[in-house]
């Protein structure tokens, strides 16, 4: 695939940002992204995931953030 060349002179200040943007968007993605990511789930867990899917229980955001002592 060929890239287009351009100079950041000829950038438009909208299309500065954007480009700004997107590479601080990616790096934070590369520094902050999940490692386990593609990764294959185990048995165990696929289980325990299928299991909690197939549960008509649920708990609020605010439920769980109380039992781990969060505060929003």
């Amino acid at each position: 695939m060929a890239e287009q060349s351009t100079n950041l002179s000829q950038l438009t200040l909208a299309q500065l940002k954007d480009l700004v943007q997107g590479l601080v968007d990616d790096r934070l993605r590369t520094l902050l992204g999940d490692p386990d990511l593609g990764a294959p789930l185990g048995e165990s867990v696929r289980d325990r995931l299928k299991q909690s899917l197939a549960s008509t229980e649920r708990i609020t955001g605010d439920k769980v953030a109380d039992q781990l002592g969060l505060r929003w």
